[in-house]
């Protein structure tokens, strides 16, 4: 019965094992093919991101069976397509694949170095504590994580790999805060995630309110940032750029001439200060002098009184004395108003060419109105809002200035004309009296005693008259006293013009100045923002990324290298209750056996 039962073990033993043995023996004598290599590693870190265990699952894609070498720094590695060995010599691995996927797992050794260093750590309610003592805690937890490039390690992956790290929170989190995060709903639950761009090292950290602590870990994926960035919109960007930038040239172009304007009407208020400063005084150094005009006035007076009384009386007791004196003082008076003349011609003049300049400065300042639009556009501009501000309360005092002299014109125009009558005025009385004294001194030097009678009768008739004369001359220099006061407020007023003009001036200087350099600095702003867009293209776009195996550098035809890490969660102790394991079903390999 024993022997029936071994040739029958041996028999079913050929029966099963016979096509393997030769289908092994067929493989081993032929070379298979590949045409793909996936590789997917996985790893995991302790609580703080520590590394603890790495492996990779590699993926064939198997064109033709047979013998096919594969390469890692593997310790161990496990076929996970069908139950036949892996061969293992150094790091080379060779694999007897069927055609098809072909799948085995390859354990890393120890001294393997993911492409990231992580760092993780915990505070509880602001102290920093050990991830093994807070399941179960509650208060307010803040998690922290930083990633950064292992120089221990390979770059190109840091280089041109995207993190995606999430991580999920029950509903046991209250008022979560994700600086830098997206928070969504995942059930119950709020998934948070983190993106770091290739090449970049990061630091990420969620806050939230916690009761009954615990928490499943963090996810992170790492993948090849092979998506390509959409350059359709960047034109419109560009031609936008392009369109401030002309419009910051233009802005440089007006406030340019805005300048040259403003130094003309710098120019011609300074002129109209000096000239109104001479005008003002001339016309204080006249009415000064109007004093002593108005009192040799009253002293000819005075004296053509006393002559004419003295000729009323008896001609033999006449001093003939005072008579004689007459033409002289007559002459003098006569050379007074003379030089007052001179002086109102020569004021005339003056207020002529001050008037002039007024006029021709004030012309020169824009009737043009700036709108709201135009002035909010002016300090959303970016130059110096001290120099804008400046600019607008200078514009505003120049339009107020241009407002008054408009109403003021009329008065300013009739000065002129005024001046010229009155000087006239005094050269015919300086005339007159002159006229006067040389026929007085005339009739003296041939006078006989006869004629005094008519003598008597012009002269009575001179003071007479001279006294009206005397009021008029009085009336002048009172007026001139009164324009000299009133033309002092008009000077100060020229002067402050003076003085707006010329901080007006060096305001528009200074923003001329920004503006310059604001234009300087935009003025090839489409192209450099062209080169910005052209960077940022060539850090992130890695889609003509070509993926390398992380195992070995032998391996050839990579398609695919993936990351996915997970950091151990964060669990109460639970005690379980051992519960007695049900009772295993046979198969038919424990019926075979036991035939045995």
């Amino acid at each position: 019965m024993m022997r029936t039962k071994s040739i029958l073990f041996a028999a079913l033993g050929l029966m099963i094992f016979l096509p393997s043995f030769l289908s092994y023996g067929a493989a081993a004598e032929a070379e298979g093919k590949i045409t793909s290599k996936d590789e997917v590693v996985y790893a995991t870190l302790k609580s703080n991101g520590e590394l603890e265990d790495i492996f990779v699952v590699n993926t064939l894609e198997v064109a033709k069976a047979g013998e096919i070498v594969d390469y890692g720094n593997y310790s161990s590695v496990k076929n996970l397509t069908d139950l036949s060995e892996l061969d293992q010599n150094s790091q080379a691995v060779q694999i007897h694949a069927p055609e098809g996927k072909f799948y085995y797992q390859g354990n890393m050794e120890d001294n393997t170095e993911l492409p990231w260093d992580i760092e993780i750590s915990y505070l509880l309610d602001g102290r920093e504590v050990d991830a093994s003592e807070l399941a179960g805690k509650e208060g307010h937890v803040e998690i922290k994580f930083n990633t950064a490039a292992n120089e221990k390690a390979e770059s190109v992956y840091f280089e041109n790999y995207l993190l995606q790290i999430s991580l999920q929170l029950s509903n046991s989190y209250q008022n979560i805060e994700a600086d830098g995060g997206m928070v969504a709903n995942a059930g119950k639950n709020k998934q948070i995630t983190f993106t770091v761009m290739p090449g970049q090292e990061e630091g990420f950290s969620v806050e939230a309110d916690v009761e009954d602590f615990e928490f499943s870990g963090i996810d992170i994926a790492a993948v090849p940032s092979t998506l390509p960035i959409d350059t359709s919109e960047m034109e419109n960007m560009t031609d936008d750029m392009s369109a401030l930038s002309d419009a910051i040239s233009e802005l440089n172009s007006g406030v340019a001439d805005l300048k040259k304007g403003v130094s003309q009407l710098n120019n011609g208020a300074a002129s109209l200060r000096d000239g109104s400063g001479q005008y003002k005084n001339g016309i204080s150094q006249l009415s000064g002098s109007s004093a002593e005009l108005t009192g040799a006035s009253q002293s000819i007076g005075d004296a053509l009184k006393k002559i004419s009384v003295s000729l009323s009386g008896d001609s033999a007791q006449m001093d003939m004395t005072s008579l004689s004196e007459l033409p002289g003082g007559l002459t003098q008076l006569a050379n007074g108003l003379n030089q007052a003349a001179d002086g109102l011609t020569t004021l005339r003049d003056n207020y002529a060419m001050a008037y002039g300049a007024l006029d021709g400065a004030i012309k020169k300042i824009p009737a043009h109105q700036l709108s709201n639009e135009e002035i909010a556009e002016l300090k959303s501009s970016g130059a110096n809002d001290t120099v804008v501000n400046k600019l607008l309360e200078t514009y505003g005092a120049a339009q107020e200035v241009k407002v008054t002299y408009a109403n003021v014109q009329e008065a300013f125009a009739a000065v002129e004309p005024t001046l010229n009558q009155v000087s006239g005025s005094v050269k015919e009385m300086s005339g007159n009296l002159t006229a006067i004294a040389n026929e007085l001194s005339a009739s003296l030097d041939n006078m006989d005693m006869g004629a005094l009678g008519e003598l008597q009768k012009g002269l009575t008739s001179l003071s007479s008259n001279y006294g009206q004369f005397h009021s008029g001359l009085v009336s002048y220099t009172k007026g001139v006293s009164e324009l000299a006061s009133s033309y002092s407020q008009l000077h100060s007023g020229l002067s402050g013009l003076a003085g707006g003009t010329s901080d007006l001036n060096k305001g528009v200087g200074e923003l001329y100045n920004g503006t310059s350099e604001l234009h300087q600095e935009t003025k090839n702003l489409p192209e450099q923002m062209q080169q910005e867009i052209n960077e940022m293209i060539k850090e992130y776009d890695k889609s003509d990324f070509e993926p390398v195996s992380f195992v070995s550098a032998k391996n050839e035809k990579v398609t695919s290298v993936q990351f996915v890490i997970k950091t151990e969660a964060i669990e109460k102790e639970e005690h379980e209750t051992k519960k007695a394991k049900p009772e295993k079903k046979k198969g038919f390999w424990d019926l075979l056996l036991e035939l045995f």
